[in-house]
Parts: structure tokens; sequence; C-alpha cells
């Protein structure tokens, strides 16, 4: 018995035991679901959390989606009257475009019109690419939406390239320009290059068969057009046609920016005998043209070319540099943006058609310049008498102590650009060995010829410290000699002794009016339109650039500045008055001195005109980019100049026009420069 109670009694301990291990199995099974319960709920609460963020992001694209479909509605079902409504509510009664204003006059189309395009307006298609270029066959490379760059843009930039050797087309590549007059209408939508003008020359009766786009591909040296695409030969044969059809009336071309310079070379060609020239004879362009009205012509050069050579940059891109340094020096996004865009710039031989001309004899030396006392916070006076042009300026030089070391067209360090020349010590550039390059092994097919400078060659350029315009082509071909024994074959730089030299009939000093005569021609007119009133690159302040892989080793010192607030030095650079773009002397002086009466540059005594059209800014937003603006591409909106152009286009002369109108001190800087006439 008693081994029976042991055994029961043992049974009701293990029993007992086993339920107190089932109840904190189930204690300890409630707190592991309470704690899945409660982690769960942690999660749904983040969930919730995030899922809120998320939903309110939702809403407020889903809100500023809706907004902008709203507004576009609005903007597209509004009537085209009401921009026009709230500006006349704003600003009072707009003027009437110059093309209504003068078709109520009565002027009428009489004169068939050419148009000559810039550099870098006018819009390239492609006719043949490599793989990378699939889908975009006659699609616009250069021009319109420029989607393209974004979505491949080392593609891009190689079939933007021309080849190094020759200055054409690379192998397996073409770009061609756009024909007709969308070619530069509009550089990309909305911003208007020739689409203002053509619009109000409508408005007198002008239509397609009396206007003439004289597109050309801008990327490849003047002669070479007619030597790959026969451009030359087209405008000759346009032209021709032109005159044939409309009662013998002569043209009227209007070049802009280096479309005058391409121009000036046409009007050599043309008179010039096969194979190098047109044909035409020496009275072509008197049978022919009626007047050349050239608007932002960069007839000596502009300063803006030589940085853009030889370091990639103006004043912007040395400002962008300056806010986010690294960003286009660097491998950024796989791409290094400045070393890309100097490596295609420089296989564009058109750029060093605007390599300044005429060296220190236009431009200024070491201690002197045409424009030297100009104040850049200088209020002008609104005049239109060539006498006191010419007389302008003098009131102020007495004021001014210190002259503008704009001859110096590039400076390494303030302090150089400011000390005297006899306390400046240099070390001569020209003969110094360049070495081997210690950054050479990244650069892969990033090209631009600083590979082979080397440390030697970067330390000799910054040694010799000042270059004015005489010394800068030494610069470049230092720098550069493959692109510029490419550009010596089509341009020259110099001023001519004797221009009745046979070497002169030579095309590459066509395109320079200091080494060639203008046509025999002396019915015809010459204008040089353009704008003024606007800071414009005149001279550099420089500095090596800190070492790194795949370089550019020299970059505008954008922490150069005046040490007044009306200064002239600004980031580094120098500015005079112009159009944002080209220097006043630049694109003035041919028609103040160069040109003007009998000289031997236009032996048939040409008569020529200066228009100049003082900058005002827009009033107000919705004026868009100003019908006053003379800056370099906006003026080509310009009332005052459309009016101009009409008025010739019609029939009028220069002297209808009321002769010159200036603003600035032209005419005195011209008198400055010592030019054999």
């Amino acid at each position: 018995m008693s081994m029976l109670r042991r055994r029961k009694g043992s049974e009701i301990e293990k029993d007992s035991k086993l339920n107190l291990k089932e109840d904190e199995n189930l204690d300890g099974e409630d707190e592991n679901k309470r704690k899945v319960k409660e982690e769960k709920k942690k999660k749904k609460e983040e969930n919730k959390k995030k899922w809120n963020c998320f939903d309110n992001c939702c809403w407020f694209i889903g809100l500023i989606c809706s907004v902008w479909w709203f507004l576009l509605f609005l903007y597209n079902a509004m009537p085209a009257s009401f921009p026009q409504y709230v500006t006349e509510a704003i600003t009072g009664p707009l003027p009437d475009p110059p093309g209504v204003k003068l078709q109520k006059e009565g002027l009428k189309a009489k004169h068939p019109v050419v148009f000559v395009p810039g550099i870098v307006t006018g819009g390239l298609e492609l006719w043949e690419g490599h793989q990378c270029a699939d889908g975009l066959f006659r699609k616009r490379l250069w021009g319109g939406t420029f989607g393209e760059v974004y979505k491949r843009p080392l593609c891009w930039v190689e079939h933007m390239s021309l080849d190094n050797e020759t200055g054409l087309d690379p192998s397996g590549i073409r770009v061609r320009s756009v024909t007709g007059l969308v070619a530069a209408d509009y550089f990309a939508p909305g911003y208007f290059v020739w689409a203002v003008l053509i619009a109000n020359l409508a408005r007198i009766g002008y239509e397609e068969k009396t206007m003439y786009m004289a597109a050309y591909d801008w990327r490849i040296s003047f002669q070479n057009t007619e030597v790959r695409d026969q451009t030359l030969s087209r405008i000759k044969s346009n032209i021709e046609l032109m005159v044939a059809t409309n009662n013998g009336n002569k043209v009227v071309v209007i070049p802009h920016s280096m479309g005058v310079l391409y121009f000036l070379h046409f009007m050599k060609w043309v008179e010039a005998p096969a194979p190098m020239g047109g044909g035409g004879g020496s009275d072509w362009c008197a049978k022919h043209i009626k007047a050349v009205m050239n608007i932002g012509g960069p007839f000596l050069g502009v300063p803006k070319a030589v940085s853009g050579l030889f370091s990639a940059e103006a004043k912007d891109v040395a400002v962008a540099r300056a806010i986010a340094p690294g960003v286009l020096d660097k491998d950024l996004f796989r791409l290094q943006t400045l070393q890309h865009v100097m490596r295609m710039t420089r296989t564009w031989d058109s750029t060093m058609s605007m390599i300044p001309k005429g060296g220190d004899t236009i431009w200024g030396g070491l201690d002197w310049s045409p424009e030297e006392y100009y104040e850049c916070s200088h209020k002008r006076h609104k005049h239109n008498d060539t006498d006191l042009a010419a007389d302008k300026g003098t009131e102020h030089v007495d004021s001014q102590t210190k002259s503008l070391p704009y001859g110096r067209m590039i400076s390494f360090g303030k302090d150089v650009a400011e000390a005297p020349s006899s306390k400046i010590e240099r070390t001569d550039f020209r003969d110094a060995i360049k070495g081997n390059n210690y950054a050479n092994g990244s650069c892969n097919d990033v090209w631009t010829e600083y590979q082979d400078m080397g440390i030697g060659g970067i330390k000799a350029v910054a040694d010799y410290k000042v270059y004015t315009a005489g010394s800068l082509l030494d610069l470049l071909h230092f720098v550069a000699p493959k692109m510029m024994k490419r550009g010596d074959v089509h341009f020259s730089y110099g001023i001519a002794d004797d221009l009745d030299d046979p070497k002169y009939k030579h095309y590459k000093y066509w395109s320079n009016p200091l080494e060639t005569k203008l046509p025999n021609a002396p019915d015809m007119e010459i204008y040089s339109m353009y704008g003024v009133g606007i800071p414009t690159e005149r001279a550099y302040v420089y500095k090596v650039s800190a070492t790194s892989d795949c370089y550019i080793p020299f970059q505008i010192d954008t922490s150069a500045e005046g040490e007044t607030e009306g200064s002239c030095l600004k980031g580094g650079v120098f500015t005079t008055d112009g159009d944002e773009t080209v220097p006043v002397l630049s694109s003035g002086f041919m028609c103040a001195k160069g040109w003007r009466g009998q000289t031997r540059f236009n032996p048939s005594g040409i008569q020529t005109y200066i228009r100049e059209y003082d900058h005002a800014p827009p009033s107000n937003l919705l004026e868009g980019r100003g019908t006053q603006s003379g800056a370099h591409v906006d003026i080509m909106g310009n009332f005052a100049l459309i009016e101009d152009v009409i008025r010739v286009a019609a029939g009028a002369t220069g002297e209808e026009l009321g002769g010159d109108q200036v603003y600035t001190d032209i005419f005195k800087w011209s008198q400055k420069i010592d030019l054999q006439l």
C-alpha cells in the first residue's frame, strides 16, 4: 500500500510540475504574443506615418500638376490679346510694332532681303552618325530643344566635333545646317533670333520669295563652307535670282555677329576668279547689293574668343566655377564638362575668325589703349550728333587719374595688370621646353592639347605675365599648336602694309577688314549697327589652376576685384562699353575711321554709317527680352533697329535715316589709333 501511495504521490508531484511548466509555457507564449502584437502595432503605426508622408508628397505633387495644367488650360483658352491687355493695363498703351507703324506710313517691300546668321544661332541637323546616334536622322543637334545633350552628352559632343586635322567631317559623321527661314528664326522654343525682324518685314509685304536665310555650317572655316557644301555659290546664285525676279532691285544684306565676317569673306570670294573665288568679277557687288546692314559685327575680333580658346571660359563660366569649385573641372557624372567643351570648340575653326585683329595698333599695348580712360559708371547723355561724339569724353579725362589696362588682354595676377610696365619682370615663353605631362594618364579621349604642355610649359606661360593683342597669337600657338596650324590656313590677324601685294588675293585675308579692300561699289552703303551701354569683356586677370588629373591649367581669377564700386574690374574681368559680347571698338572702328571716306581699305568711297542703340532693359516681365535692348542677340528685337532695317529695305538711304546715331566715344577712340589710311 505504501508503495502505491508513493507512486500516486510521485505521479501527483509530476502532474503538478507538468502543470506548472505548462502554465509557465502558456505565460511565456502570452508574453511572446503580446510582444509580437506590440511590434505589429508599432510597425503599423510607423507604416502609417510613412504612408502619411508618402501620401502628403503625392498630394503635393498632384496639387502642383493640377495647378500647372489648370494654368496651361487658361493660357491656351485666353484670347491672344490678353497678355497685351495686361501689359497695357500696367505700363500704358504699347507702341505699334515697327512693321505696323511703317505699313501705316505706306511703306512697301522693295529690295529683297538676305539674312546671314552668326555663330551658334543657326540650326544643325544630323545626316549620318555613329551607332550611339541611332534615331536622330535629320534631328537637330544644335538649336531646338537640345534634348540630346541631356540624353547622350558624350555622343552629342562626338557628333558636334570636327576632325582635328582637316577641320571637316570626322569619319562616319555628317552634320549639316538647317535650310530656310526656320534655320535661325528661333534658337530654341520661345527664344527668337530673326523671327521678330521677319514678322515685321512681312507687315509691309515681304514673304519667303523676297527673304532668304543664307544658312551655313558655322563651325567650319569660311572657305571650307564652299569646299564641302558649296554654300558661297548658293548665296551668289540666290542673290542673283532674287535681283532678277524683283525688277532688278538690289538686295539688302543683314549679317549678324560672325555672319558679318562671313559676308565680308563672301564679298571678296564672289569677285575673285575661279577656282578660289566665285568668278563674279569686280563689279558684282555694285550690281547686286544696295546695302550691307551689319548687326553686332565683330569686325576686329572679340577678347571673349581668346578666353574661350585659352581656358574654355567667359565671364559667366568663370563665375560658375567660383560658386561651385570643381563641378565643371572634375569628373562629375562621368563628364569632365569644361574639358569636353574645349575639346569640341577647339575643332570649330570658325571661332578663330574672331581672334582680335590689328595687334597692339588697334587694341593697345602695355601702357595704353584707345578706351583707357573709359568710366564704367559714367552716365551717357543721349544725342545724335557726330561732332559731339567726336569730342565727347574729354570732359571727364582729367577727373580720372588712373588709366585702365585694357591693352593687357591677359594678365597673371591683378597686381601685374595694374603695375607700371617698367616694374614687370617677364620670362619669354616662346622657346620654353614643354616636357612630359604629369597628368596625361587619365585624360583618355578628352584631348585639348594641354596634355602636351607639361609643368615647364605651364610655368613658362604664367611667367610671361602679360599678353597684349600682339603676343596673344604667339600664346595660342604655344598652348594649341595643332589648332592654330589649321587656323593659319584660313585666317589672318595683321594689318596690310600694301593691299596691292599679290599675297592678299588669298582667301585667308578676306575676312580681315585690315587686310582687304571693300568692293568697287560706290553706290553701296555699309552700316555698323550695334548695342551700347552694357559691360562687355575686354581684358582678363588669370591664375594657374590647382593641379588635378586631366585639367585645364589656367582659369580666370574671379577673386580679382576693383577697389571702387564703379570699377571696371569685376570677377577677374575688365569690362568696357559694348553689347555684352562685342566691344564698341571692334564694332565701330571700321565705319568710324577705317572705311570712312575714301581710304586704302575703301578705295571706291562707299558710304558708311554708325547706328548705335542705347540699351534699356525691359520695364517688366511681360515685356520679354525688351524692345529697346542693346544686347548682342536681344537687339534683334529692338524696335528702333528693326525700323531702320525696314526703311532701308523699302528704299531709304543712310542720309534719310539721319546719318550716324552715336552715344559712345567711338570717334574719339578711333582717332587715338594710329593707322595708315
